[in-house]
Order: C-alpha cells, then structure tokens, then sequence
C-alpha cells in the first residue's frame, strides 16, 4: 500500500507531463491568468469548445490586455504577471490567493536532454520566493516530492501567519484565503494543501479547537 495523507496518496507520480496528452490539458497547463484558466475550464467541462474565444486559449496576454483587465477589477490581473512561458514547458501546480491582485505562484516544468528541469515562480520576480526554486528529476515528481519542492520555495504557511497570525489562525478564513491549489497532473494536490492547512492552523492554535471545528476537519 502507497504510503497516504489523509485521502491523498503520496507516492503519485503522473506518467509524464509532455506530449501526448489531451488538447484540454495541454491548454490549462499553459493558461496563465487566474481567472482566464477558470472560464476555459467551465467551457472544457461543458463540452463548449467550439466556442473557446481566442482571448482565453492564449497562454500569455499582450500588456494592453492586461491593464485592460486590471481596470475591470484588480484580481482579473491574478497570474497574468507570471513569467512566460518557454515552448516546451507547462504549469504542474499553482496556488492563487485572495490578495487584491490574486497572486498566483507556480512550479513549471520542462524536458530537457536527459532530466525534466523544474522552476517554481512567482509574478514578483521571485521576490516572494524563500528557498531553492530549481530542481531536476529523471521521472515526474511523485506528489510528496512536488509538495516538498513547491513549498520549500514558496511557504504559503508564511503567507498565512503574516494576514492571520494576529487573528487567531481562523480556519475557515484561511482556507477561503487560499483560492486554489491546483494541478492538471495531480488531482489530489488541492485535498493535499487543505489537509496541510488544517493540521498547521492547530498546531498554531495549540489544538484547541472546538468540538464542532474539530468534526469538521475530518
């Protein structure tokens, strides 16, 4: 038996990230925009897509599109800053925030000769990076490998004590903080995060947790 975290079975590794795979994967795995990927994913999922506008498919957006966006509301500019995109690369995993502009981080990965060359990034600059943000594997990273490299670059722990640490570590507000983590390669990454979450809010509160905060969490 796989070693497991609650539901999500740590030891899933995907069969590859490139070619061949479908053209839906293929186009959420290069989405950018937070809120771009949403709407083509509600058209995939409802089987529209001859009506996919062009505006969505694009990977990236040119920058008068995107303060265009950004004057409609500043969160539609979530993940729209991120760096490109090289051809041969793809988004494994990204975790969006409900900051004013949705900031998005994300690990990328490429083929390379003999290796699959991994970056995590962010739309600062990598100014909200904190630790290693390369690596390299010869196979996909297994889901407990991916964890581990995305969050040793970017702890979204330390971006929840920083807006919560001063309230109480609310559950409920964190969790609905962290808009999404997700994956085209991993569908257990999101459960995975909000499990990691749940178990660092009571370590921090001490375990204190009511009765009824405590059921829930199961």
């Amino acid at each position: 038996m796989n070693p497991t975290d609650g539901d999500s079975d740590l030891e899933f590794r995907p069969k590859s990230y490139f070619w061949p795979m479908g053209l839906e994967t293929h186009l959420l795995a290069r989405i950018k925009g937070a809120e771009r990927k949403a709407a083509l994913k509600l058209l995939i999922e409802c089987g529209q897509l001859d009506e996919i506008p062009g505006f969505l498919a694009q990977s990236a957006l040119t920058e008068a599109d995107r303060q265009a966006l950004g004057r409609i509301h500043p969160a539609f500019m979530g993940g729209e800053y991120l760096p490109k995109l090289m051809a041969d690369e793809v988004m494994i995993a990204r975790i969006t925030i409900a900051s004013t502009t949705q900031d998005v981080t994300c690990v990328y990965a490429r083929r390379g000769k003999n290796r699959i060359r991994y970056r995590v990034v962010d739309e600062y600059g990598g100014d909200t990076l904190s630790g290693r943000n390369t690596r390299t594997s010869v196979k996909p990273l297994t889901l407990a490998q991916l964890e581990a490299f995305f969050t040793g670059a970017w702890s979204v722990f330390d971006v929840l004590e920083m807006n919560f640490g001063d309230d109480g570590y609310d559950l409920e507000q964190m969790l609905d903080f962290v808009v999404s983590v997700d994956s085209e390669f991993y569908p257990q990454l999101g459960r995975l995060y909000r499990t990691r979450i749940r178990e660092w809010a009571v370590r921090c509160r001490g375990g204190d947790y009511d009765e009824k905060l405590s059921r829930d969490q199961r």
